[in-house]
């Protein structure tokens, strides 16, 4: 009898060694998760300054009240570490938490519920397996009435939320489908690239819609269109993501954290994917032009005068003309192009007098370590100053924006956002 208890208990332990073995993680499956966290850029939002990665407690302001980012580590108690795949899956792209909970749209469920079942379970795999638990709580998101009331997500779901599986165009070839599942998906890059509606909601879902992409407004900062880019080729656009800068541009605002925490973290085969997608999106049919424009060659000549210069131009050759030099064309990947400078000309002058304000930098990165600053001038130029120096910007060279008030560089400079 013993030796056959022995035997029955050495083939249960044996059998539940296997079983270990067999449900243990796959490094490999672990890596790809951790690969495509990058992608969607998780440690962006669940990540807060001095706090543990993924623990949650970034303060996102919704405009309609404080949203905390969740604590997404596997902690059993505070984190995910309780959930299994199929209620992961249901909270990345549903937005519903397992015990029926709705998530606001801060977290883009509507982007994520294109992400392939295959990547869903290397996700799961690495915010399991990947990532080192945390207790940490975040504070209570305070949202106000009646956006509190978080039962009201279910009928903006009902009304508002596509959460269709991705599907490609007919025509695209393998590398821009390649291209659009990451930007449709995980690079969520929707959420702020293409304009919303009345309930905050995006007014596309998907390529195939006009407005995809098409630009919009982010806390009152213009994002500019990403279809077609016709102003970039695919290398620049590839460079742009990798580096934050390119032959005419640098990050500034929001995306300078989307290239340090993601896409400077992408392969290259992905990023030339994403590029040739961007690409192959018909553009945006440009605007008329605000105002009729200086003139590229009156204005550098006038600039290199230096002769009878109205205010606006002299502010610029103070300030801006050592680094941006009299044609607006800056330095290749150093200093911005501000001749047709997409922050330049759009509609809202925020984000040009927000950098004029408080300046910008550049994210450190494999291909580009060096951080490159521009320094604000709030405390050099007055509000009419920077006003000034804003139009003067936005109407020289070929350059065709509004002209920008005192009144609103006020209210820029007292909002403090950059």
């Amino acid at each position: 009898m013993n030796n056959k208890l022995t035997q029955f208990l050495t083939t249960a332990v044996l059998a539940l060694a296997g079983a270990a073995v067999h449900a243990a993680p796959d490094p490999a499956l672990i890596q790809r998760g951790a690969y495509l966290a990058r992608a969607g850029d998780c440690i962006a939002c669940h990540s807060a300054a001095g706090k543990p990665a993924f623990a949650g407690g970034l303060a996102i302001d919704s405009g309609h009240g404080i949203i905390y980012s969740t604590n997404i580590t596997p902690d059993k108690q505070k984190g995910i570490g309780g959930y299994t795949e199929q209620q992961f899956s249901d909270a990345v792209r549903k937005g519903v938490k397992p015990d029926g909970t709705h998530l606001y749209p801060a977290m883009p469920y509507t982007s994520y519920a294109k992400v392939s079942d295959a990547d869903m379970k290397a996700l799961y795999a690495f915010f399991q397996s990947g990532v080192t638990a945390s207790n940490f709580t975040p504070p209570a998101t305070r949202m106000s009435f009646p956006f509190n009331l978080r039962w009201g997500m279910g009928l903006w779901n009902y009304f508002f939320a596509d959460t269709k599986p991705f599907v490609a165009q007919a025509g695209w070839s393998d590398k821009v489908k390649q291209g659009a599942y990451l930007v449709e998906g995980l690079g969520h890059c929707s959420s702020c690239h293409t304009p919303r509606g009345f309930a905050m909601n995006e007014k596309a879902s998907n390529s195939g819609q006009a407005s995809f992409l098409a630009g919009g407004e982010l806390n009152d900062w213009p994002v500019p269109s990403l279809r077609g880019l016709p102003r970039w080729s695919e290398a620049q656009i590839v460079d742009y993501l990798q580096t934050g800068r390119n032959h005419g541009a640098a990050v500034a605002g929001e995306m300078t954290a989307v290239v340090e925490h993601s896409t400077s973290h992408l392969r290259e085969d992905d990023l030339g994917a994403i590029a040739a997608y961007l690409k192959a999106l018909p553009p945006v049919p440009p605007r008329g032009p605000a105002v009729k424009p200086q003139g590229r060659d009156e204005t550098a000549r006038k600039l290199t005068a230096a002769v009878n210069l109205k205010l606006g131009e002299r502010l610029y050759l103070d300030n801006c003309s050592a680094c941006h030099f009299v044609n607006g064309k800056g330095a290749s990947r150093v200093f911005p192009e501000l001749d047709g400078a997409t922050v330049i000309n759009a509609d809202n002058p925020t984000a040009l007098v927000n950098v004029i304000l408080h300046g910008a930098r550049t994210p450190s990165t494999a291909k580009a370590p060096s951080i490159l600053v521009m320094p604000g001038f709030s405390r050099r130029l007055s509000d009419a100053e920077v006003a000034t120096l804003a139009t003067f910007l936005r109407q020289g060279w070929t350059n065709t924006g509004d002209s920008v008030a005192e009144r609103d560089v006020a209210k820029i400079r007292a909002k403090a956002v950059h």
